[in-house]
């Protein structure tokens, strides 16, 4: 086995270990997702960049449903559709009813959804993406799921996202301790791979700061966010390891606080309209840019 392949392998994502995650902090996650909150807020704020009337709208990875509320009150009349991967997180969102009055909810797999071939008008997906393998398939999904002119809107983690962290396990020991991010550069090209057209991407940066490492190592496990990856440390972390990686890590502080870095990715295609030549390469623009435009 070659050292790229392993490192690739190392990376790769345990499916079953990404849902009992997520269902464990399904009791969690609100208090703690702060920052998932904000990019949230800020992506829905996107659609007001283009003029929708949609019939059906997705929120992929929607977690406790907060998303799929938020978007009922934008769209009231459209039929939302809420699915995730854990079903602990979808039993939250049940618990809320209030929350969803005309909503539907679907256990599901991005990377299969159980959806009729050109069923959705609009597909958002908030910090989703970061825990599929294989992005191909997810944009392929929404693709084929997708009206003739519908829109996909989504957010991701970069690779610099926790390099902080990173940085500081590497100095310990050569297991994979955080999961990798895709380049937003992949992203679009793989949203063209899928057949989306019109694909637009940008980047944006958040630094939350701690007054110590076990701090941040909280608020990941309250979201559900642990190491995934096949090639983690086998068993527990021993006290040893653990007291080595605080210590590479207080390298790091600043103005007495230790930054956890997030690079959150925005992106934007649309399924193809009959007609209309499909893009030929990613582009990449500001949100600035953007204008409002008619559908």
């Amino acid at each position: 086995m070659t050292s790229e392949w392993k490192a690739v392998e190392d990376f790769a994502l345990d499916r079953g270990l990404v849902r009992r995650s997520f269902d464990a902090a399904s009791a969690t996650y609100d208090a703690a997702a702060v920052l998932q909150a904000e990019v949230r807020g800020r992506l829905h704020a996107r659609l007001d960049y283009v003029r929708l009337d949609p019939d059906v709208v997705l929120d992929l990875g929607a977690g406790t449903g907060q998303g799929a509320r938020a978007l009922k009150r934008r769209y009231s009349g459209a039929r939302v559709v809420a699915i995730d991967l854990a079903p602990g997180m979808l039993a939250a969102a049940r618990r809320r009813r209030s929350w969803l009055r005309g909503f539907d909810l679907a256990c599901a797999d991005a990377a299969s959804l159980p959806l009729k071939s050109g069923s959705l008008d609009v597909v958002v997906s908030n910090l989703m993406l970061q825990w599929c393998d294989a992005p191909d398939r997810v944009f392929a999904e929404i693709a084929r799921t997708l009206r003739p002119g519908g829109l996909l809107t989504f957010t991701t983690f970069g690779p610099d996202t926790l390099r902080e962290l990173r940085s500081a396990w590497a100095a310990v020991d050569g297991y994979s301790h955080v999961n990798r991010f895709i380049d937003m550069h992949d992203l679009g090209d793989a949203l063209v791979r899928a057949g989306l057209v019109e694909p637009v991407m940008d980047v944006e940066y958040f630094t939350l700061t701690y007054d110590a490492t076990l701090g941040l190592m909280h608020d990941l496990k309250a979201i559900g966010a642990h190491n995934v990856t096949r090639g983690r440390a086998p068993g527990l972390t021993g006290k040893r390891r653990l007291q080595a990686m605080q210590a590479a890590y207080e390298l790091q502080r600043q103005n007495g606080k230790l930054p956890a870095t997030y690079e959150v990715v925005y992106g934007q295609a649309w399924a193809p309209v009959a007609g209309r030549a499909r893009a030929r390469g990613e582009v990449a623009v500001p949100i600035e840019s953007l204008r409002r435009r008619d559908r």
